[in-house]
C-alpha cells in the first residue's frame, strides 16, 4: 500500500470542510494533499500536459508543484491501442525524443488499404489513390507499444520533478463552496465484497489543485460526471463510439515484414455497419491484428469479437498467422464523434484534454497525436494561468488555443467522413475518398446527429440472427479463453463495480431481453453479461461476471437505456489490464 508513503509527503494538508467533498461519506475522516495542477490520467494527454506545464514553470523561472494520478497498476498499464503513432505532437513537446531514447523503434516501411468483398477476395486500393489522401498516408510514422511509449513519458514526466502516483483511482471530484472543482477524492480500499470496511481499511485521499486536467481517455468516469454537472455537451452532437478488439501475435520470421501497415473494409461486417481490420507489424516478429466496429450498428445480434475472429479466418490473414502464436488480446472503445461532438473543454476549476473530450482522426485511426497535442495546450494553459496568478475559476484560453491548433484544423477537414457511412459502406467509401481526396474538407455543409449509438440499435425481430462458426483454437479462440491473455486481475472479495441501478431492475429483463434478445452477451468482449435460468424459478435472468471485465467501457454506450445501467466511476481495487504485457519481456509488450 502507498497510503502511508502519501501520508509522510511534506504537503499533506488538514481535512478540509465536507462542503468541499465529493465523495457520498461524510463521516469518514479523509486526508488531503494540495498541489499547483492536478492532472488525472497518465496517458499521452495527460503525460503530455504534466510535461509541459513543468517546462513552462522552468521557462518562467517559477516552481509549478505538478501531480498526476493513474489508476492503473503502473504507468501505462491501462493503455490499449493499435498503434501506429504519428509523431508530430510529440517533437513538438519534446524535440530531442530521439536523443531521450523514446520507444519508436519501427517505422513505418510500407502501407496499404484493402476492400474485402467477401471470405475469399482482397481487392487492393492503388497506391496513386490511397496517396492522394493526407489522411491515409503512413511516411514519417511508427509502429509503436503505446503503453511503453506512456511508460517512457512517465519516466520523462518524473525527471522533471511531477509527482505520478499509480494505482490510485479517482473516485469523486472534490468541489469548493461556490461549486467549481477543486480536484478529486481518490476511491477508498479495503472494501469486502459486502460493502464493509476490512482491516485493510483506507479511506480515499482528496487531491486538490488550483487546476485539473481530466485525461481519463474514451469515457472517462470523471468526464462524463463533469460534462453532465456543467452542461459541457450542450449544443454538439452525441459522441459515438467504436470498440477495437486486438490481439498481439508472434509470428514466423517468414511471415513478418518489419514497419508494414495494412487496413482493411468489408468482410466479416455487412454493409451497413461501420468498422474494419487492422494489421501492423512491429519489430521484432510482433503483429498487432485487430478489428474496429462502430457501435452505431443496428443488428443486436452483431458480436465485435466474433466478427475479429472471423475476420482472421479470410485466406490473407490466416497465411500471416500460420504457425505463430497470440499472446496478448485487450479491448477499448474509442471516440467517433469527430469535431461534431467535442464538447466545451473548460468548466471552473479544470479543463478536458485529449479522448476525455474526444479528438480522434477517425479516418486516420489516430488519436494519440492529437491527444497529446491537446494535454500539451491544457498544461500550457493551466501553468500560465496558475503561475500568473489568474484567479478565475474557468480557463478559457485553453479552449481559444486548440480552436487555433492544428488539431482543429485536422478535424475539421474530415468531420463528414464518418457521418456519411450512416448511408452504408459504399456511399460512405464513396464521399469518404471525396472529403479526402478532393474537397479536403471545404465543403460548405457539416453533418449532424441526434441519436446516441444505443439508440441505433432494432429490436430483434427486425434482424436476422449471426450464426456464427465455432472457434478452432489454433487461428480463432472461445472469448474466455482470449480473456487469459489479458491480464487482467481483479480483487475478489471488493463490491462489483458493475450494476443495475437499483430503481431499473427491470430493465434488463423487461426492455433489453425481450425486444433485443440480450444484445449485452454479444457485445461485451469479456463475456460479462449473461442470461443464465434463475436456479430458484428457472426463469431467465442477468448474471453480471464483473470479474471478467477488460474496462472497455462497451456497456456504458451499447446498453439498452443505456443509463439504466451504471458502471461505477472507481477502478476496483488491486486490478491489472496490461493487454498481456504481464506475460511479456517488456520490449514485447504490444498494448
Amino acid at each position: 500500500m502507498l497510503w502511508p508513503a502519501l501520508r509522510r509527503l511534506p504537503n499533506a494538508s488538514c481535512l478540509l470542510p465536507a462542503k468541499r467533498r465529493g465523495f457520498r461519506n461524510f463521516s469518514v475522516s479523509r486526508e488531503s494533499m494540495e498541489f499547483d495542477l492536478l492532472v488525472v490520467g497518465a496517458g499521452p494527454a495527460g503525460l503530455a500536459a504534466a510535461i509541459r506545464a513543468k517546462q513552462r514553470a522552468e521557462a518562467l523561472g517559477q516552481e509549478l508543484n505538478v501531480c498526476v494520478v493513474e489508476k492503473g497498476a503502473e504507468v501505462g498499464a491501462h493503455i490499449l491501442s493499435g498503434n501506429v503513432f504519428e509523431p508530430r505532437a510529440l517533437q513538438e513537446l519534446l524535440p530531442d525524443w530521439k536523443e531521450r531514447g523514446a520507444p519508436l523503434d519501427t517505422p513505418v516501411t510500407s502501407d496499404s488499404f484493402y476492400w474485402l468483398p467477401n471470405e475469399d477476395l482482397a481487392v487492393p486500393m492503388p497506391n496513386p489513390l490511397l496517396h492522394l489522401a493526407p489522411e491515409l498516408r503512413q511516411e514519417g510514422n511508427y509502429i509503436i507499444s503505446l503503453g511503453q511509449l506512456c511508460r517512457w513519458l512517465g519516466e520523462q514526466a518524473e525527471g522533471m520533478g511531477v509527482e505520478i502516483y499509480a494505482g490510485f483511482s479517482a473516485d469523486a471530484p472534490v468541489y469548493t463552496a461556490d461549486g467549481a472543482v477543486a480536484g478529486v477524492q481518490l476511491r477508498d480500499v479495503g472494501i469486502g465484497k459486502d460493502g464493509k470496511e476490512k482491516d485493510t481499511f483506507e479511506p480515499g485521499m482528496e487531491l486538490l489543485a488550483k487546476q485539473t486536467i481530466l485525461a481519463e481517455g474514451c469515457r472517462g468516469s470523471l468526464s462524463e460526471q463533469i460534462m453532465k454537472k456543467f452542461n459541457l455537451r450542450q449544443g454538439v452532437s452525441p459522441q459515438h463510439y467504436g470498440l477495437g478488439v486486438k490481439e498481439v501475435w508472434e509470428i514466423l520470421p517468414e511471415n513478418h515484414r518489419a514497419g508494414t501497415v495494412t487496413h482493411t473494409v468489408g468482410w466479416p461486417l455487412d454493409l451497413m455497419s461501420y468498422g474494419g481490420g487492422f494489421i501492423y507489424h512491429m519489430e521484432p516478429n510482433l503483429l498487432h491484428i485487430g478489428m474496429v466496429v462502430g457501435l452505431d450498428y443496428s443488428n443486436p445480434y452483431l458480436s465485435p469479437y466474433q466478427e475479429f475472429q472471423r475476420f482472421k479466418t479470410h485466406p490473407r490473414i490466416k497465411a500471416l498467422l500460420e504457425g505463430g502464436t497470440c499472446i496478448s488480446y485487450g479491448a477499448r472503445c474509442l471516440n467517433e464523434g469527430g469535431l461534431q461532438a467535442v464538447p466545451k473543454l473548460t468548466f471552473p476549476g479544470g479543463m478536458l484534454a485529449g479522448c476525455s473530450a474526444g479528438f480522434l482522426n477517425v479516418p486516420k485511426i489516430k488519436g494519440s497525436h492529437t491527444a497529446m497535442k491537446t494535454g500539451t495546450l491544457a498544461g500550457e494553459c493551466a501553468a500560465d494561468a496558475v503561475l500568473g496568478g489568474f484567479e478565475g475559476p474557468e480557463v478559457t484560453k485553453y479552449e481559444e488555443a486548440v480552436r487555433s491548433s492544428w488539431v482543429w484544423e485536422e478535424l475539421s477537414r474530415v468531420r463528414n467522413f464518418k457521418p456519411a457511412w450512416s448511408l452504408g459502406m459504399i456511399p460512405g467509401l464513396g464521399y469518404g475518398g471525396m472529403t479526402l481526396m478532393l474537397s479536403r474538407g471545404k465543403e460548405p455543409w457539416t453533418f449532424r446527429w441526434s441519436k446516441k449509438d444505443c439508440e441505433y440499435t432494432k429490436p430483434a425481430k427486425e434482424c436476422e440472427k449471426i450464426e456464427y462458426p465455432k472457434p478452432d483454437g489454433v487461428y480463432s479462440f472461445d472469448l474466455l479463453e482470449n480473456l487469459a491473455r489479458s491480464g487482467v486481475n481483479h480483487e475478489h472479495d471488493q463490491p462489483a463495480h458493475l450494476k443495475v441501478k437499483e430503481e431499473s431492475q427491470h430493465v434488463p429483463l423487461e426492455v433489453s431481453l425481450p425486444t433485443y434478445d440480450g444484445p449485452e452477451g454479444r457485445f461485451c468482449p469479456a463475456k460479462v453479461y449473461e442470461y443464465v435460468p434463475d436456479e430458484a424459478d428457472g426463469r431467465m435472468k442477468l448474471q453480471i461476471n464483473a470479474q471478467n471485465c477488460v474496462h472497455c467501457k462497451c456497456c456504458s454506450i451499447k446498453t439498452p437505456q443505456v443509463e439504466k445501467v451504471a458502471c461505477t466511476s472507481a477502478w476496483p481495487e488491486a486490478t491489472e489490464l496490461k493487454s498481456g504485457a504481464s506475460r511479456l519481456k517488456p520490449e514485447q509488450a504490444g498494448a
